[in-house]
């Protein structure tokens, strides 16, 4: 086999590695991210609704309350 030819193949084989783990990232890897990426935006967007509920002087309910009562 030549030089030439011995390189291209090389460069061929090269090549298609690259493609393989180019699916194998956008397959396995980038899902991996986006999954992790939006349970950090939940885990956000929860603690800032949570934040200083507890603080809250929001009134005590009781049955007298209801306007309406069932059975």
């Amino acid at each position: 086999m030549e030089t030439q030819q011995l390189k291209a193949l090389i460069k061929e084989t090269i090549l298609e590695l690259i493609e393989e783990e180019k699916w194998t990232i956008q397959k396995t890897l980038i899902p991996i991210l986006i999954n992790k990426e939006n349970e950090e935006w939940n885990k956000f967007f929860l603690e800032k609704a949570m934040r200083d509920l507890e603080n809250d002087h929001l009134p005590e309910y009781t049955e007298s309350d209801l306007t309406d009562t069932f059975g």
